[in-house]
């Protein structure tokens, strides 16, 4: 067995937790609106068509911010489509999927699932097709109460009060070719500044979002923000940042480093921001929104999109099936938001349902937990208070994509009730016995330890075994003398709390 140390001190302290570090993202695309959150044919569809047994699960995942509607799709969106008697609502081509939308589903419909969520509405404008009159005009439907045109259109479609949404996206990837109206940094920079102060003109006190790079991949990377944030950073609060680049293809060693990418991508639009700020003479920091992330298998054939003259109303598309190996890398790059908690600010698994998601659904049938579930439920529900820096000593392990990287990942949180770790072992082969010093966090005892691994790594729920493997107690977890002692096994994401 291979062994590691680490230290956690209560001094150590990284920043808050942030709620919308857990937050995820509902796009139109393939089944994550129809037949995903909206079924109103469903046995358990509500009165607006939502399915209820979606909604619990939405809870018991513990999401706090869901991102809409898109995305790819939301720089060719008309929201006026989407809104008023659903009979006289046209259906439209979606150019970014290849597809029809109905428009059955809109803006309105969207708020009552939020509210009904328990979760906050994050919006995006079109600023690919459209620009900063389109964006005013969504904004005035949204959060004016009335006494004008939009905001009377939405108190006569059913919503007497405004809602009043806080956070918006200017935009989608405006750096991707493949965008509808992709711009250069120059561009966009400009539009989305424009946007952001006309918007301001309406709600002051609104958080905008202007897009990063979609990948650190990217020829721009890197300049594509610096350029933006020249032209904008007095105009907004957070820079986007999007990653999916995290899948196994047939070397698991790199692909349970992921985070090591997540880092990079994290630090380097810090320093570019902050870049920015000092050539600029700003006092205030612009944060990040990581509202994109997750493991995507892109080269699959449900990632391809439909051609030609089929274009059908929410077929299946990007939707993964995701084993254990999965799910740890999932817990692991939520490792990586909470330990960049003092830069990033809001962060989005994309997507919530059936579309690269934890949640997924069967047409008039059940809806079920993919293991990429778990891990993200158990640091939504017990991540609390501060982020703790670990002072972290362990054996490496090597990698064709990163070079040599620690064989554990771990991060901590505190409050008043004690102390949570979170903590990867990304060894394929090897367990790895860990030794925490936690004398300073003034805990006596482990109120649970739970871990989630599988011999075979490539297990995958389904439909009918959803629950055949799910985190176990690892009775291997003990405190004695202030020393936490605990048995990691290889390929496997572990939660231990502690306490009083």
């Amino acid at each position: 067995m291979l062994t590691a140390s680490a230290v956690l001190d209560r001094a150590f302290v990284v920043g808050p937790v942030r709620p919308r570090t857990f937050g995820t993202f509902v796009e139109h695309l393939g089944r994550c609106v129809y037949h995903g959150i909206f079924e109103p044919d469903h046995p358990q569809a509500d009165e607006d068509g939502l399915r209820t047994d979606v909604l619990e699960l939405v809870r018991e995942l513990g999401t706090t911010t869901v991102r809409y509607p898109g995305g790819n799709f939301v720089s060719g969106y008309r929201w006026e489509d989407g809104v008023g008697p659903v009979d006289r609502r046209p259906a439209r081509l979606d150019l970014a999927w290849h597809s029809t939308d109905p428009n059955t589903f809109g803006v309105d419909e969207f708020m009552r699932w939020t509210a009904k969520a328990g979760v906050e509405p994050m919006m995006a404008v079109n600023l690919g097709t459209r620009g900063v009159q389109e964006a005013l005009d969504l904004l005035e439907y949204c959060n004016v109460p009335g006494g004008s045109h939009f905001a009377d259109m939405r108190r006569a479609n059913g919503a007497p009060d405004p809602y009043r949404v806080r956070m918006w996206c200017l935009g989608n990837e405006m750096d991707g070719p493949w965008q509808i109206g992709h711009k250069t940094a120059e561009e966009y920079g400009r539009l989305a500044a424009e946007t952001a102060r006309a918007m301001r003109m309406i709600d002051p006190d609104l958080e905008l979002v202007a897009c990063g790079s979609s990948n650190s991949r990217m020829p721009t990377f890197g300049e594509w923000e610096a350029t933006v944030l020249r032209e904008a950073y007095e105009h907004v609060d957070h820079i986007s940042a999007h990653a999916y680049y995290y899948e196994d293809d047939g070397d698991l060693a790199s692909f349970l480093a992921s985070a090591t990418d997540m880092d990079y991508f994290i630090d380097s639009v810090a320093a570019t921001a902050d870049y920015v700020r000092a050539a600029r003479k700003q006092s205030k920091r612009v944060h990040i929104s990581f509202d994109e992330w997750n493991v995507w298998y892109q080269k699959r054939a449900e990632s391809r999109p439909p051609s030609g003259d089929d274009w059908p109303v929410a077929p299946v598309l990007l939707e993964d099936r995701y084993n254990v190996a999965d799910a740890v890398v999932v817990g692991n790059l939520l490792i990586s938001l909470l330990r960049h908690t003092d830069r990033v600010h809001a962060a989005s698994l994309a997507q919530l349902v059936n579309v690269i998601a934890p949640i997924m659904t069967e047409d008039r049938g059940p809806a079920w937990r993919q293991t990429t579930f778990h891990p993200f439920a158990l640091t939504a529900r017990h991540a609390a208070g501060e982020v703790l820096r670990p002072a972290v000593a362990a054996p490496t392990v090597e990698t064709a994509q990163f070079g040599e990287v620690s064989a554990i990942d771990l991060v901590a949180t505190r409050d008043d009730d004690g102390a949570v770790v979170f903590v990867v072992n990304r060894s394929v082969t090897e367990p790895v016995g860990l030794s925490l010093d936690v004398r300073s966090l003034g805990v006596s005892r482990v109120h649970e330890a739970v871990t989630l691994a599988n011999p075979d790594h490539t297990w995958q729920a389904t439909a009918a075994d959803s629950t055949s493997v799910l985190p176990r107690p690892n009775t291997s977890a003990g405190l004695d003398d202030a020393r936490l002692s605990v048995e990691l096994p290889p390929v496997s994401w572990s939660m231990i709390r502690l306490g009083s």
